[in-house]
């Protein structure tokens, strides 16, 4: 078959699994518009605001490229066996291709994120440094709960805080407080992406929850992490640390119980490649944190001048 422009476009958008990037791309916007307001940086021209958001938009989202990109072709033998209809598995793109896409991403990405300023390319090369090795030697991913971990702060805590770092003041308690229940929540909720992998995982010494302590133990474990998670959002507004504007959100411990039902039952959402917690998961972490922006924007916009 001839490989035309058009192909091998589509054949590169496979590897970098787009359904993957659209969510956390939304986040890092909603982010970046609540610490604008926030910080009460309404007097910034529109040129200098979008000048700001959008390389650090595009950052964002090359790395998360980068980072399923690397993934993929690190985890090549796992997905011939769990995950055939992956590129890579079906010979559309080859591993050095996935390598070398990999690292133009990644250097597009730490190269857009010197166009914000220094303090947000930090933070970008904190996150990219997880990425890497969690897919590379030292291979993070091989280790049981430090697996999750090398998940659960890049995508959590350093995230927001690089979000939250374009327009404010990152080491604020506001943004360290949902960084930190974001990473408990994402800490227990990776777990729902390994369900299927899990015989794969274990045939090349990788260690997971699901392979290790079986589904059903692992969906309680998971669950009691992830409802403590939104649950430390009452001691944090009993402690003056969030605004009670912000107890709404503790209404998603719910939300951590229906992943680990889903969880146990183990069933594929073929739409998304990958399962039903998987995606559950996903959504109520995009609720959390869309939601904690429109709280920030509404209730920044409700305190009275002066």
């Amino acid at each position: 078959m001839r490989k035309t422009p058009a192909s091998t476009l589509r054949r590169y958008l496979l590897l970098l699994r787009p359904f993957t990037l659209l969510a956390p791309l939304i986040v890092s916007i909603s982010v970046m518009a609540a610490s604008y307001i926030y910080a009460s940086a309404h007097s910034l021209p529109i040129l200098s605001l979008l000048g700001a958001m959008v390389p650090a938009s595009l950052s964002l989202a090359l790395l998360n490229g980068a980072s399923n990109a690397l993934n993929q072709a690190s985890d090549y033998k796992e997905d011939c066996l769990s995950k055939p209809y992956r590129p890579l598995p079906k010979k559309l793109i080859t591993l050095r291709e996935a390598y070398t896409v990999s690292l133009l991403l990644y250097i597009l990405s730490i190269g857009c994120a010197f166009l914000v300023h220094s303090l947000f390319a930090g933070f970008i090369f904190i996150i990219a440094l997880f990425t890497i090795t969690y897919s590379l030697p030292p291979r993070m991913k091989r280790y049981l709960a430090v697996n999750q971990l090398w998940v659960a702060l890049p995508r959590g805590l350093f995230g927001i805080l690089a979000s939250w770092s374009v327009f404010a003041d990152p080491f604020q308690s506001l943004p360290l407080a949902i960084g930190g229940i974001a990473s408990v929540f994402l800490f227990g909720g990776t777990a729902t992406k390994d369900v299927l992998d899990a015989s794969a995982d274990r045939s090349v010494g990788t260690s997971t929850l699901c392979n290790v302590l079986g589904v059903r133990k692992t969906a309680v474990l998971s669950a009691v992490i992830m409802v403590a998670s939104f649950a430390a959002v009452i001691p944090l507004i009993a402690l003056g640390i969030l605004p009670q504007a912000f107890l709404i959100l503790a209404g998603l411990m719910l939300c951590g119980v229906l992943i680990a039902v889903l969880l146990v039952r183990d069933s594929r959402n073929r739409s998304c490649e990958n399962t039903n917690a998987w995606l559950a998961m996903y959504l109520t972490y995009f609720l959390f944190m869309v939601g904690f922006a429109c709280i920030t924007i509404v209730s920044s916009f409700a305190i009275p001048a002066g």
